[in-house]
């Protein structure tokens, strides 16, 4: 008896014991650093719920201007002036509307308290199925790694940017990695039909997730592309069943295909898209009209090619990133928070950075370390005491935020005019100021390279992301 209890491992070496440990104090650290900064940065340093207002402001539309179900009322939604002097106006579609009309009725400070704790949760939410869909099976391991990413990721730009706004951004990640992340099958046996409902349902709010639908396709997982239309599609009626109007207009009326005099300026810095880019250097936003779709056509074919090469070779997780990254690269809009994508890219590709060094392929282990670094640097936020005297203490939100900028809105009260500053970057700031693109870019070249390259069978098979890491963790006492 005595022999056996003193084989049995102790609580403290159980698989991961150690790893949770570390990951809950540098995650608790990381949060407190943010809490401090949140005190000492004073209002609008790490908190200006601006986003979180408007949907606010778009549910209790919804509730109290509006009947329900009346084909009669007008289009309070969209002829609404605005939230502020900036006049940010609604441009969500009416289901998203709908949805916010829930937590309009929860009190404005709860609600921006509730915003910041389901946005660190989704952030760890969305790290938690990611690695399950790498293989870590052990939930304590699973646990502990999650900490440790989440604690890395956490700082990143388009991560605390969601939380200062009150964005939805990383809700809708979590919810779309939850569901393509789902085995096929139940424990019992039974298929999961609903695969899918859920990614065409954040497409309902905001429509870039509609780029899983070709990937889907693609691979021919038609099942799930069908359950994510059918989710999207049920998103669309239920819209024209409660705001017809609203719905009309927005879907029948020239609404959905953009009204650029809504968002703002299409060329402004916090625009990290293709066209973004392309109207920045064309100098007008016509002029850069054709250039852009054809480069978002390039991009297109270049990040499918590679997520369905990926998914071919077993990179599940790599592929739906890899479509995440294509689909912020061509959507007309991908303000610097929805970059919030990265945070998982990070963590995959430390996952993969580790899985090499522990099989001792050293060269594989470096580049993986370096694209790390490389997303880490690009997506940082970076104090602006490094730039300016005036904001000590206070930082800029990211390499795109160095040089002043254009207020985004006053296009929609002039127009596109030549004066905006950002036709006129040269230099450091054409890199600065498009670093998310840029960087994008570089990563979506480097995605399809590798994916040619598996296509060759130029690497070995122990690289399937069930069968690398979390086994040789598993097996450690970490």
């Amino acid at each position: 008896m005595n022999s056996v209890a003193a084989k049995a491992p102790k609580a403290d070496c159980a698989p991961g014991t150690r790893l949770v440990r570390a990951g809950a104090i540098a995650f608790l650290a990381v949060i407190a650093s943010w809490v401090i900064y949140a005190v000492i940065s004073g209002r609008d340093g790490a908190l200006d719920p601006v986003d979180l207002t408007v949907y606010r402001d778009g549910g209790l539309i919804v509730r109290h201007v509006r009947p329900f179900f009346d084909p009669n009322a007008n289009d309070p939604l969209y002829d609404w002036g605005g939230y502020s002097s900036l006049a940010l106006k609604f441009t969500y579609t009416p289901f998203a509307a709908i949805a916010f009309a829930l937590i309009s009725f929860i009190p404005w400070t709860p609600l921006w308290i509730l915003s910041i704790i389901v946005n660190i949760c989704c952030l760890l939410a969305a790290l938690w199925f990611t690695l399950g869909a790498l293989g870590y099976d052990n939930r304590r391991v699973r646990l502990g790694a999650v900490l440790v990413a989440a604690a890395v990721t956490f700082w990143l730009q388009p991560v605390v940017r969601t939380i200062y706004l009150g964005q939805v951004n990383l809700i809708l990640m979590a919810v779309i990695m939850w569901d393509l992340c789902q085995p096929d099958y139940t424990k019992n046996g039974k298929r999961r039909w609903w695969k899918g409902v859920a990614t065409g349902v954040a497409a309902g709010i905001k429509l870039v997730p509609l780029i899983f639908v070709p990937y889907l396709l693609i691979t021919r997982k038609f099942r799930e592309a069908a359950a994510t239309v059918a989710g999207f599609l049920a998103t669309v009626i239920i819209g024209f069943v409660v705001l017809p109007h609203d719905s009309s207009k927005w879907w029948l009326h020239g609404m959905v295909l953009g009204d650029g005099n809504r968002a703002g300026f299409m060329g402004w810095a916090g625009n990290q898209s293709l066209r973004a880019l392309v109207t920045r250097l064309s100098g007008s936003v016509a002029a850069g009209q054709t250039p852009w779709i054809v480069a978002s056509v390039l991009a297109v074919i270049g990040g499918l090619t590679a997520a369905l090469l990926l998914e071919r070779a077993g990179y599940h997780v790599v592929a739906i990133l890899t479509t995440a990254l294509t689909g912020l690269l061509v959507s007309p809009i991908s303000w610097d928070h929805h970059w919030v994508w990265m945070a998982l890219a990070v963590a995959t590709a430390g996952h993969y950075a580790i899985a090499a060094a522990r099989r001792n392929a050293k060269r594989t282990a470096r580049w993986l370390w370096l694209a790390v670094a490389g997303m880490i640097v690009t997506f940082a936020p970076w104090p602006d005491a490094l730039w300016t005297k005036e904001n000590l203490g206070r930082f800029s939100f990211g390499l795109l935020w160095l040089q002043k900028n254009t207020n985004p809105l006053q296009f929609s009260r002039y127009g596109d005019q030549p004066y905006y500053v950002e036709y006129h970057w040269h230099g450091f700031q054409l890199i600065w100021g498009n670093a998310y693109i840029l960087g994008g870019m570089a990563l979506l070249l480097l995605l399809l390279a590798i994916a040619l390259r598996l296509r060759k069978g130029a690497s070995p098979a122990e690289d399937s992301p069930r069968r690398s890491l979390p086994a040789a963790v598993q097996e450690s006492r970490l």
